[in-house]
């Protein structure tokens, strides 16, 4: 499994920060997490092609997460690749449709298989190598927001999406290689809906995880100047390695 950072950013631009995409790659086979603005060229940066992705697994459907999807889909359709699979919470399939109807001319140009999710609901995307399972969990974001557990060559990596620290991600992430949790903000600002490293450290003394490796993505503005902040802060009570994620970033659970 290698997993590419395509966007680690949010709504507000910011040089070197696009918005939120994360690529995972098993055996040769693509799943892209989230899809917001800026990340369809991050894709090519990547060095991958955007038409050899499988599937798009949506968290929530906040533009900073979604705002490149059906630019992928049109992309996709010059280069004459017509079908996609997209996965998401429930509402998905309606948000959509909406979207799609503002664009006559791309109706009918390209096959969208659309499943929506649950939380507790597990799945394993077809067309994927092997063994690679995935496990949806309720955040605290939106009334549909989802956190997911990817399985797959005996490694186990947690994306959460947008989030409060909550009790659901954390018996998610545990015992996973890999942990990818937004912080949006730095130490002592005042914030629900989002994670910072104080909210974040007092679920951990309630909730301790064993967890290798965690990745701080979904970053404002205001977290600028802040980040070694916000990695110590953590690691007081944090007993994997801690690191400031960035777009292009490549790790390998």
């Amino acid at each position: 499994m290698k997993i590419t950072f395509l966007g680690t950013g949010v709504g507000i631009p910011q040089i070197g920060r696009v918005q939120s995409g994360v690529l995972m790659d098993f055996e040769g086979k693509l799943l892209l997490f989230d899809c917001g603005c800026g990340v369809l060229g991050r894709i090519l940066e990547s060095k991958h092609k955007h038409t050899d992705i499988d599937g798009i697994v949506l968290t929530h459907l906040h533009l900073d997460h979604v705002g490149d999807v059906l630019a992928l889909l049109k992309a996709n359709w010059l280069m004459g690749k017509t079908d996609m699979r997209i996965f998401g919470p429930q509402g998905t399939q309606e948000w959509f449709e909406k979207t799609l109807d503002v664009y006559d001319y791309l109706k009918d140009r390209f096959t969208v298989d659309i499943i929506e999710l649950s939380p507790g609901d597990e799945f394993a995307p077809e067309g994927k190598g092997g063994d690679c399972t995935i496990t949806c969990a309720k955040t605290v974001h939106t009334n549909n927001s989802l956190a997911y557990r990817i399985k797959s060559e005996g490694k186990s990596v947690v994306y959460t999406g947008d989030t409060e620290p909550c009790e659901a991600v954390m018996e998610l992430a545990e015992d996973a290689d890999v942990l990818i949790h937004e912080c949006s903000f730095p130490v002592n600002f005042e914030m629900t809906n989002h994670t910072t490293p104080d909210m974040f450290t007092l679920m951990l003394e309630e909730y301790p995880i064993n967890v290798k490796e965690l990745y701080l993505t979904h970053l404002y503005p205001h977290m600028h100047g802040h980040y070694e902040e916000a990695r110590h802060h953590i690691r007081k009570y944090f007993t994997g390695n801690v690191t400031i994620a960035k777009d292009l970033m490549v790790i390998k659970p």
